[in-house]
């Protein structure tokens, strides 16, 4: 428990994870505000709908986990932290606990706000949450929060650097994952295995078009349901953890 407490107060020690989680809110919001004032003429309005962006506040998300380890080799506190606790197995994975608790709260904050925003400026819509579906949905949104924590977490324990572990996160997650639908015949076979389009899957369900408007592994055949896709999105994560915490061990602070 003191090292849980430890890692909470140097994460909210500084002013990057509060703005991270400013931003993050911001621009899920604020696109989720545009495309429910959009909705009804050009596209269904459904509950789906409302978590179409929910990506760009996990890309913010995932930074603000990278941050969190990569800070600490730039500043050499990490260095301090491994004198007064030698087992470093426990202060990483206690730093992970924190930051993906935290990061799975913001993401249904978010997906709730999101949800909440569509239904306030369409009240005519249906946007009541009665299905399991429309559950997972809303409430789904979390649990990929903290599974891209961790593998954020991964990332900046392998690369140590700010600018290059976030670099790879938002080329990963963004760009590399789409383009491998461009190779031929098995391009989109592959796709259909990488963590962040299973992870869009988990939230979308089998129906990729969210509401009208293309979602996160539209045209995709995914060979895994909903559920076993989290699983899987969260192995790939702790896989990466797990990769990232043996070679710290390894390598000096």
């Amino acid at each position: 428990m003191a090292l849980l407490d430890v890692e909470r107060i140097k994460l909210f020690s500084t002013r990057a994870p509060w703005w991270c989680m400013v931003l993050a809110a911001a621009l899920t919001v604020g696109f989720t505000v545009l495309l429910v004032a959009n909705a009804g003429t050009t596209f269904p309005l459904a509950v789906s709908t409302t978590q179409f962006a929910y990506n760009f506040g996990l890309m913010v998300v995932m930074v603000m986990a990278a941050l969190a380890i990569t800070t600490e080799y730039r500043f050499g506190t990490i260095k301090s932290t491994f004198q007064a606790v030698p087992n470093r197995t426990a202060v990483l994975v206690s730093k992970t606990v924190v930051v993906a608790l935290l990061a799975g709260v913001v993401g249904e904050i978010i997906a709730f706000a999101c949800w909440g925003v569509a239904r306030l400026m369409k009240p005519d819509a249906d946007l009541a949450i009665r299905t399991a579906s429309d559950w997972r949905n809303v409430a789904g949104v979390g649990p990929v929060y903290f599974g891209g924590a961790i593998l954020a977490l991964g990332v900046g324990m392998l690369i140590r650097q700010t600018a290059g572990a976030v670099s790879i996160i938002l080329v990963w997650s963004l760009l590399a994952e789409s383009l491998v639908g461009l190779v031929p015949t098995i391009g989109v076979k592959i796709q259909a295995w990488l963590p962040f389009n299973v992870a869009g899957h988990f939230v979308n369900g089998d129906e990729p078009a969210t509401g009208g408007v293309q979602g996160r592994g539209a045209g995709i055949d995914f060979a895994m349901s909903p559920w076993v896709s989290l699983l899987y999105f969260m192995g790939v994560a702790v896989a990466l953890l797990v990769i990232g915490i043996v070679v710290v061990n390894k390598r000096d602070a």
